[in-house]
């Protein structure tokens, strides 16, 4: 944790307050991702809840969390917690994650470039350095 928090600092983002319990369980926050996306918000969503978790200190297991996550990125959180739970939903999250598993991503984050696999936030620069090869290729 010392680490990603000494990484956190050399790239200019604000002190980390690691919510409380860390980790903790997440279900209802992916699945209110996925109808983010599908809403056509999903970065912002994401966005939002890692500002919440991660700078305010706030659980994203909490329902309360993951409303006030959608609010700030511009979702109805009522209509947001009651899609999280649609069966369709459910399904498009495991389907996701099912595909990500077949590709071999194991953690996050888990960074794609042309076919590489890039994982932890320790391995950024050599996603980026990749990227920039084969945008000059």
């Amino acid at each position: 944790m010392a680490e990603i928090e000494r990484r956190a600092r050399d790239y200019g983002l604000p002190p980390l307050r690691w919510p409380d319990p860390w980790p903790s369980h997440y279900l209802l926050a992916m699945r209110a991702t996925t109808v983010a996306f599908r809403a056509g918000v999903g970065k912002r969503f994401a966005l939002e809840a890692f500002r919440l978790a991660f700078t305010e200190g706030r659980d994203l297991a909490l329902p309360t969390n993951v409303r006030e996550a959608g609010r700030r990125a511009g979702l109805d959180a009522d209509r947001l917690e009651a899609d999280a739970t649609d069966p369709t939903v459910k399904l498009a999250l495991r389907e996701a994650t099912d595909a990500a598993h077949a590709r071999g991503v194991f953690g996050v984050p888990t960074l794609a470039v042309d076919g590489a696999l890039f994982w932890g936030d320790d391995r950024l620069d050599d996603a980026a350095a990749a990227l920039r090869r084969t945008r000059a290729a």
